[in-house]
């Protein structure tokens, strides 16, 4: 049915949109480290993407298949097709998701990312509005 063809591209959207705000927010974050950027300091955003990035690791270390997949799948065979046979936006969105690998490569890759967002709590710390910044003396 057309209905859930165009619910699993949904998803796969979502999907890459999560990807993509993990991968552009710590790129954002070390960036605007560099150009000494204040909104990357902003605790929500840090923290939600942290803990964006955890769910990854530990789903992974746990041997769990993320949801979004499991829910694409599921709609994809409701729809009467797999994923090689998704709309358009189905296969591009796949295409950049999904490698063939060992499952070890992809963990390592996640928590190794992880890992560098949990860094970069501790290079460029967040704040929470309306938090005094101590200013430096100027002696």
């Amino acid at each position: 049915m057309v209905i859930y063809r165009w619910l699993a591209d949904a998803v796969v959207a979502i999907h890459a949109t999560y990807v993509g705000f993990v991968v552009a927010g710590l790129l954002a974050v070390l960036v605007g480290y560099l150009f000494r950027w204040e909104w990357i300091r902003n605790a929500w955003f840090r923290w939600i993407h942290f803990l964006m990035i955890a769910v990854v690791v530990v789903e992974s270390l746990f041997g769990v298949e993320c949801p979004l997949t499991t829910w694409e799948d599921a709609l994809r065979t409701r729809a009467g097709e797999e994923v090689a046979q998704a709309t358009f936006i189905g296969r591009w969105a796949n295409a950049v998701l999904f490698y063939e690998a060992p499952d070890w490569v992809f963990t390592l890759v996640y928590c190794a990312f992880g890992g560098m967002v949990l860094g970069t709590l501790f290079l460029v710390p967040p704040r929470w509005p309306g938090r005094l910044v101590p200013k430096r003396n100027k002696e």
